[in-house]
């Protein structure tokens, strides 16, 4: 599968060590709603932003088959 990463070992025990830690449970819940607190403006403004990090390929695709 393309972008498909294969973990270690040691990764993968990683984590499962994360995942079992109330603590860090505890950091990533509060950072996930501390994000969903902010308005599209915000989004739109985080975007804006961080244009320059994206990198965009264009490419030609030639199609004969227009049925969707």
């Amino acid at each position: 599968m393309p972008g498909l990463t294969i973990l270690s070992k040691e990764e993968k025990q990683e984590m499962i060590e994360d995942g079992s830690d109330k603590e860090r449970g505890k950091v990533f819940n509060a950072a996930r709603s501390l994000s969903q607190q902010g308005s599209l403006d915000d989004y739109i403004d985080f975007l804006s932003a961080n244009m320059d990090f994206a990198q965009g390929t264009s490419f030609r695709k030639i199609t004969k088959n227009f049925r969707l």
